[in-house]
């Protein structure tokens, strides 16, 4: 595979991966009466859970994007990162121009785009260091 290529599927997995298992978790904490359905609004307390799945699977998009990348893995986390951190502020801005209080807390919007570069960073770090703790034992087999 091209190098130029297998950099964009770095990244594309990371971002696939962060938003397919966030949103996959989403419906199935719906699906279990775990979070409520729409028009009801969710607890502080259930915004905190989904903050926190969520930065979970924004470590795993971080990570999957490293080991996947040819070359430079901090640098295609960083790529991955500034996507996530855009995608969060038009979140944010989505949730001021739609009715804001409405739709959950303040907190919980601005929560994502703030955790996208330390969540994808330490993905990438663990990514990165797997990496060269298999090089160094390659090299001393």
């Amino acid at each position: 595979m091209k190098p130029r290529l297998a950099s964009v599927g770095a990244v594309a997995a990371g971002f696939i991966v962060t938003a397919l298992t966030s949103t996959a978790a989403d419906a199935v904490m719906h699906a279990a009466g775990i979070f409520p359905s729409a028009p009801r609004l969710m607890s502080d307390g259930l915004f905190a859970l989904a903050a926190a799945y969520r930065a979970l699977f924004t470590v795993a998009g971080g990570y999957v994007t490293a080991r996947l990348a040819p070359d430079r893995p901090m640098r295609h986390t960083w790529i991955l990162a500034g996507i996530g951190l855009f995608a969060g502020l038009a979140g944010v801005v989505a949730y001021y121009t739609m009715g804001g209080a409405e739709l959950g807390p303040a907190w919980y919007a601005i929560s994502i785009p703030f955790e996208a570069i330390p969540c994808v960073w330490l993905g990438g770090r663990l990514a990165a260091s797997r990496r060269s703790s298999a090089r160094a034992f390659e090299m001393s087999s």
